[in-house]
């Protein structure tokens, strides 16, 4: 579905608030190199910057972020508020960022995924916060039509009938019938809207639906992990949004790098994005915390990532990750 036109009115950049989510482990040390990369780069942010820190019975272990960490961020002028997870939790980690938006400040808003560096300005892109986007960095992982169908087309149809929305109009009709990219679908590693609160509510709403009252058609369809990126494209639509417009390119570009893991940042990112994580992470202070963490501490400090970098011709990359997976993990320099 084509996005539409930006209005004058629209034109004009509001206030709206930046959120990621975090909690211990990986996600806070990720959480540093986020919130520092965007400090470096937006200093005029005049919204807010939260971390939404995930708890609650529905996990086997504390999800709180340890102290060093949270000292950090707060010395960054970050929000760090929490939820409890009333929904999934450990089951489902993906559905983090669906409850989180439920917390928030019910106001304009842009969500990342943690794994994400920023190396320019938000301010320089163009977003109309009334005509919801989502990430198209993503491959055809959902649905995997079976032999004799339902396809595509049924498959994707049924969820847009159950929720009352239109189905027609999503489509790219410059891709072939039946080909997994005439349909809208995207990466959930960064998405926005015009107030969290409700956002969230009717991505609550769909993705519960599609989990326990699952439609004949998806009978056969896998949802872990992909129930929130299901869901996702229909609560786009809800809101009269849908694809990225060029006005957005900056997004997975120029502005943010969405890098997924450390060691696939160094064999295929470009060079802003690697020099940003090491600024990041070089005062003193931010250093003692991060190295308690092995893939900063060796690929980013120990300067380990350069020899992975070395391993690959980032103009000519093998056209499937896993082949970079692998070729970094024969070189013993995978981690996580």
């Amino acid at each position: 579905m084509a996005r539409k036109a930006t209005s004058p009115q629209a034109s004009a950049s509001p206030v709206f608030n930046v959120i990621c989510v975090a909690q211990s482990g990986r996600l806070e040390y990720e959480a540093i190199l986020f919130v520092r990369s965007f400090r470096e780069t937006n200093p005029d942010f005049k919204g807010r910057l939260i971390v939404a820190e995930p708890s609650g019975a529905r996990w086997n272990s504390d999800t709180r972020l340890s102290e060093p960490v949270r000292d950090l961020l707060l010395a960054d002028n970050v929000e760090i508020i929490g939820f409890d997870n009333q929904v999934f939790g450990e089951s489902y980690p993906y559905g983090n960022k669906i409850e989180a938006l439920g917390v928030m400040p019910a106001e304009p808003f842009i969500f990342f995924d943690t794994d994400t560096v920023f190396t320019g300005k938000l301010s320089d892109l163009n977003i109309d916060f009334n005509s919801p986007a989502a990430s198209m960095k993503r491959e055809g992982t959902w649905p995997e039509p079976p032999l004799y169908g339902p396809g595509y087309t049924e498959i994707w149809k049924c969820l847009y009938d159950r929720f009352g929305l239109p189905f027609e109009q999503t489509l790219d009709l410059s891709k072939p019938n039946e080909f997994w990219e005439r349909y809208l679908y995207f990466n959930a590693g960064w998405f926005f809207g015009p107030d969290a609160q409700e956002f969230g509510r009717r991505w609550v709403e769909y993705a519960v639906s599609i989990r326990d009252d699952t439609p004949d058609e998806l009978a056969c369809q896998t949802f872990d992990p992909w129930l929130d990126q299901v869901a996702l494209p229909l609560v786009i639509t809800s809101f009269g949004g849908g694809r990225p417009g060029p006005e957005l390119d900056g997004l997975d570009g120029r502005v943010t790098c969405h890098y997924r893991t450390l060691p696939l940042l160094y064999a295929r990112e470009h060079d802003a994005a690697i020099e940003m994580v090491q600024e990041a992470v070089a005062p003193n202070r931010v250093k003692k915390v991060v190295k308690a963490y092995d893939p900063i501490k060796k690929l980013v400090i120990q300067r380990k990532g350069e020899k992975i970098r070395e391993m690959f011709d980032q103009s000519d990359l093998p056209v499937r990750e896993q082949v970079i997976r692998n070729t970094i993990k024969r070189a013993k320099l995978w981690m996580r």
